[in-house]
């Protein structure tokens, strides 16, 4: 990233609904467009039918448009993957979207550069029932594998999706920079 960007103007994580949010990894306009949609889609569910959208309903329409963009002349695919997190009436759920419409249920996954180092980590550490800063803790180690220059607040976005609330809500930058600490504290 240039020295020159502010990184507070680059987000990667967006809440789509209360309950629900989207982190990617791939073309920003791309991204940006698709999110919108999936916030518009979430509406439309909850205007219609009084209740928040279901993860896996959400993630198949998003999944079903990048498909559909594969399939025509004149037009790009998508050229963005997704993580979509959050809480529905059946419980925590996490998808991976790829740029091609497909679409996985996953306990823990992750996208962009740096995603096999970080994939290999995973794979080592993690177990199910993990808590909430358990999890923070993993993806802090997986994240300093892979970012440059180390954890910092301002290369790191957290978000939560709380079982306990049934909310999705991404921390303040103070939360994310008390968390590396934490972190950091852990691995001494």
């Amino acid at each position: 990233i240039s020295p020159l960007v502010d990184p507070e103007s680059m987000e990667k994580i967006w809440k789509v609904d209360d309950h629900v949010g989207i982190a990617y990894a791939g073309l920003a306009s791309d991204g940006r467009v698709l999110i919108d949609r999936a916030r518009i889609e979430a509406q439309i569910h909850r205007l219609i039918y009084d209740e928040p959208i279901d993860i896996e309903v959400l993630t198949r329409r998003i999944s079903d448009l990048k498909q559909l963009y594969t399939q025509h002349a004149g037009v790009r695919p998508f050229g963005v993957s997704f993580i979509i997190a959050g809480v529905d009436r059946t419980g925590p759920k996490l998808y991976m979207t790829e740029p091609s419409g497909a679409y996985a249920g996953y306990y823990a996954i992750v996208i962009g550069a740096g995603s096999q180092t970080a994939t290999e980590i995973l794979e080592k550490s993690y177990s199910q029932g993990l808590g909430i800063e358990d999890g923070i803790m993993l993806a802090l180690k997986c994240m300093e594998a892979v970012v440059e220059g180390g954890l910092s607040p301002e290369k790191i976005e957290i978000a939560i999706a709380d079982v306990k609330t049934g909310r999705f809500d991404k921390l303040k930058v103070q939360e994310v920079k008390e968390l590396i600490r934490k972190y950091a504290e852990r691995m001494k």
